[in-house]
């Protein structure tokens, strides 16, 4: 790793982002922190991180994917990596090919990104899982990602799933959105 660790954070969710900045901070990386990608553009006209992070999906109309686009335009040399609550082939396959070394599923934590910073290239010695997708789980990922798309508005996110209000307030208390 350089000398300067130099880490850009592109994070729309500012709890998440501060946590994730200072767990970095005390692993000496100098951290900067955008929210949106026009932020992140300004930060690269005075900065050249070498790390990046990148939220896949950020508030509005913005995708994750172009400012992966951008930081790889910048510094082809920076190390990228995408995370997001919402993986799927395609957008990782995206990811890769737009720059990023790495996509990582939500919740991922520092050890993990710090990481893959350090996978680069492909290993071949990669666990493989028999893990299969349950049907609660299914449901609460959409679930999720409607919040997400509503603003977590409960009524529009419940008329959006075609459920009742209180429904899905019952299935929100069981599982807790973070």
């Amino acid at each position: 790793m350089p000398p300067e660790r130099l880490l850009l954070i592109i994070e729309d969710d500012a709890a998440f982002a501060r946590t994730l900045g200072r767990s970095f901070e005390r692993r000496k990386y100098k951290v900067l922190q955008a929210a949106t990608m026009e932020q992140a553009a300004t930060l690269l006209q005075q900065h050249s991180p070498g790390y990046a992070v990148v939220d896949l999906k950020l508030n509005g109309s913005t995708s994750g994917l172009a400012c992966v686009k951008l930081l790889h335009r910048h510094d082809p040399k920076m190390l990228i990596v995408v995370l997001t609550g919402f993986a799927s082939i395609t957008t990782a396959v995206e990811a890769i090919k737009l720059g990023a070394c790495q996509y990582l599923a939500k919740p991922s934590n520092t050890d993990d990104i710090e990481a893959a910073f350090g996978h680069i290239a492909g290993v071949v010695e990669v666990e493989l899982t028999n893990r299969s997708t349950s049907i609660k789980t299914l449901e609460w990922e959409r679930i999720h990602e409607v919040l997400v798309e509503t603003g977590f508005n409960i009524s529009e996110t419940a008329r959006r799933l075609g459920m009742h209000r209180r429904t899905l307030a019952r299935k929100l208390e069981k599982q807790q959105v973070k």
